[in-house]
């Protein structure tokens, strides 16, 4: 985002954790010379164009190296033989109506019925979802398991799993599952979010040793199809005993679904007993079945994925002008982070209720606005708040000089810089864009005016307020959003007059049309008055994610500032009471309570941890305390907010707030520089040129999700960016 103007003031706190010089330069002084570029889950830069048509097909994004990671048999070393072929299409027939066994000659004639259609179709739908590799895995998989079953030799061990890969639309997903076990019946597919994982399925090789392996082939696609009114078939049998161990095992195993009762064949004599058992599904299994494909193609909201691309624009403008031009509102928007204003920023988006075509059409008119959308798909779900793997930085520093009475060469300065802040990292302090670029009002205000909601709903419940109680809280988080800066301009002159006037019709009316969020709110309070009820719809215009991000805004500033205070009193050592992360390769700050563990003083003597373990809790309910000064720290700051007995949850506004860690120290990846003397590149800035310096900086690096490219700058030129 923008500089923030305040940043001296707010942030002069901030410590360094290198002992270099630094130097000095600008940086964003266009927005051409701050590029952004999310990286994916899946590591991938989402700039990069991708193929359409396979989005269309499969939407299958498989992690590398990840297929078969968890499969404990030897598949690398399999070949498939011309026998083994033949036995494997034996063993994958498939009918497409009743199973019913009335002799063994019909049988037969029942089971080929319709096979090579069915065959086809699994063929088609598995060749399409998985890749070549990915198939002939499977395969192998599938052969192997089948091998160890026929010679009778136990799986030992684990049981073994192969995993699919990552596939991101649910209708695919399901359509694979489908796919995999009407082809493979000893086989079960199991879901782990996105990711299908297959397994040998028990179940059937039980079911072998009461029927003949070609029953129980059929049985269970007959259990995976799900076809309505259909019934399944048993082979006749004389024998009793063994019919009461079939009965028992499938009501045992699937009696939820279906129910079995035993027919005399037709020609049924003292000479000729046979029965046979007839399996169909429960009818209560059908009123509450999944629906059919067609129903939830009808039911089904839709989605649609895109990289977004915007030049000198904030985020939240940029998504009002998107809703406004597709006719959606905000919170149909989602996305996996914020981005920079003064910037060029590349990142994925999904809207909700808009098709592929429909966002197509507004291209042209969002090119006005310095935005640009493609990569355009459907896709099953939306994003979700840090669900990305980071972001890349392509950076340039102009005006390069030497720190004030530095006598030091400038070159030999900048390299020391770089490559200590490579080696050793940075500080990794929230950056002043999450506390908003206004003067009079930050984020964090307003997230701490939220939290004293629910600290003052309590006090009103328990008794006499002491002239605090719940309604001014919600008013002063409401004024505190629509606070004016010091500016004459359409937006400031809205603010302004609600302040005086109260008057959110008339506020609304001047406020202009891309400031979306504050327009639902003047609506909001329109409707409902600047009373309790109103402050809350108010709030409630907002989506869950931006009213959470308020108060996360307040968590960070309470971190930052605890940081500084750990680093000041016990400086870059483990001490005794710390918090340190066990897992080694953290880059996500919300791992669990488990992962994080109390230094001993044995320990700190031993120097067990190193500093880049160590960690700092986040506010909320459910974290612990470092058990030193830093621990009486954090109570005496909450004490100080009025919040020293806040359990972080809001439940008027549907926050909760559990908390979480994030480390102290962080590094940059795939950092490289150059140095760039004179007219190698071009100044463009948006009023004018700048006067050219003899010496700029290009710097590109990738960082973690949720850190900060100028607080990593920072630290580098030792100086406020």
């Amino acid at each position: 985002m923008e500089e923030d103007t305040d940043y001296g003031n707010r942030f002069s706190s901030l410590c360094y954790i290198n002992d270099h010089v630094g130097f000095l330069g600008t940086i964003k002084s266009s927005p051409s010379d701050f590029v952004v570029i999310e990286i994916d889950e899946q590591g991938q830069l989402v700039n990069k164009t991708t193929d359409e048509h396979l989005y269309k097909i499969n939407n299958i994004l498989p992690e590398p190296n990840n297929f078969a990671k968890k499969t404990k048999l030897d598949l690398q070393n399999l070949s498939f033989e011309g026998g083994h072929n033949q036995e494997l299409g034996t063993l994958s027939r498939c009918s497409n109506c009743d199973h019913n066994h009335q002799s063994p000659s019909e049988s037969k004639a029942t089971i080929d019925d319709g096979t090579s259609k069915c065959e086809e179709e699994t063929a088609d739908v598995l060749g399409s979802l998985l890749d070549k590799k990915t198939n002939e895995l499977l395969n192998q998989f599938a052969y192997n398991i089948k091998e160890k079953w026929n010679s009778e030799t136990e799986l030992v061990g684990p049981s073994p799993e192969l995993s699919l890969g990552r596939i991101l639309d649910k209708n695919q997903r399901a359509s694979l599952h489908s796919a995999i076990r009407q082809k493979f019946p000893y086989l079960i597919t199991v879901g782990k979010k996105s990711e299908i994982v297959v397994k040998p399925n028990f179940e059937y090789k039980e079911l072998c040793h009461l029927v003949s392996e070609e029953e129980a082939f059929d049985f269970f696609k007959y259990l995976d199809a799900k076809k309505e009114n259909s019934k399944f078939t048993f082979k006749p049998d004389a024998n009793k005993d063994h019919r009461k161990a079939v009965h028992h095992f499938v009501n045992k195993k699937f009696g939820n679904l279906v129910e079995t009762k035993s027919f005399s064949e037709l020609n049924y004599s003292a000479d000729n007993p046979n029965v046979v058992i007839t399996v169909k599904f429960r009818e209560k299994a059908y009123k509450h079945r999944k629906r059919s494909h067609l129903e939830c193609q009808e039911r089904k909201v839709i989605y649609t994925a895109f990289t977004l691309q915007k030049e000198n624009l904030e985020m939240f403008e940029a998504v009002g002008f998107l809703a406004i031009q597709l006719g959606v509102i905000p919170s149909d928007f989602s996305y996996a982070g914020l981005k920079d204003k003064k910037a060029i920023t590349y990142q994925a988006m999904v809207v909700r209720k808009v098709t592929p075509e429909r966002l197509k059409n507004i291209e042209k008119e969002i090119e006005k606005k310095r935005m640009n959308v493609f990569n355009i798909r459907s896709v099953d779900e939306s994003l979700r708040l840090g669900q990305l793997r980071g972001n890349h930085f392509d950076i340039i520093i102009r005006n390069l000089k030497k720190q004030i009475n530095d006598s030091a060469d400038l070159k030999e300065r900048i390299l020391e810089a770089i490559e200590n802040v490579k080696t050793k990292g940075f500080v990794n302090y929230y950056g002043p864009q999450r506390f908003g670029k206004g003067r009079k009002v930050h984020t964090d205000q307003i997230g701490l005016a939220l939290l004293k909601t629910e600290m003052h709903f309590k006090q009103k419940l328990n008794g006499p307020c002491h002239g605090l109680n719940y309604v001014p809280q919600k008013v002063k988080a409401i004024k505190l959003f629509l606070t004016p800066e010091d500016l004459d301009d359409p937006v400031n002159r809205a603010k302004k007059h609600f302040l005086q006037t109260e008057d959110a019709k008339g506020a609304r009316s001047l406020m202009p049309e891309f400031k979306v969020r504050e327009r639902a709110v003047l609506e909001s309070l329109h409707r409902f008055g600047m009373t309790e009820e109103g402050c809350i719809q108010a709030w409630f215009s907002f989506p869950h994610s931006m009213r959470i991000f308020y108060v996360h805004a307040y968590s960070s500033k309470i971190w930052n500032e605890a940081v500084s205070y750990r680093l000041a009193t016990y400086g870059s050592r483990v001490v005794e009471g710390d918090l340190v992360c066990l897992d080694g390769d953290v880059d996500d700050e919300h791992f669990p309570n488990g992962n994080v563990h109390l230094v001993t003083k044995e320990e700190e003597s031993a120097n067990t941890y190193a500093m880049h373990q160590v960690v700092l809790p986040i506010l909320g309910y459910n974290i612990q305390y470092p058990k030193n000064k830093v621990g009486q720290w954090y109570q005496e700051m909450l004490s100080r907010d009025g919040l020293h007995t806040c359990r972080f949850k809001v439940p008027a506004l549907k926050l909760n707030v559990p908390g979480c860690y994030r480390q102290i120290l962080k590094c940059p990846h795939n950092l490289s520089y150059q140095l760039i003397e004179d007219h190698e590149i071009d100044v463009k800035t948006e009023d004018s040129c700048i006067s050219e310096a003899t010496l700029s900086l290009f710097i590109s690096f990738d960082l973690d999700s949720s850190c900060y490219a100028t607080v990593c700058l920072r630290e580098i030129m030792k100086h406020d960016v």
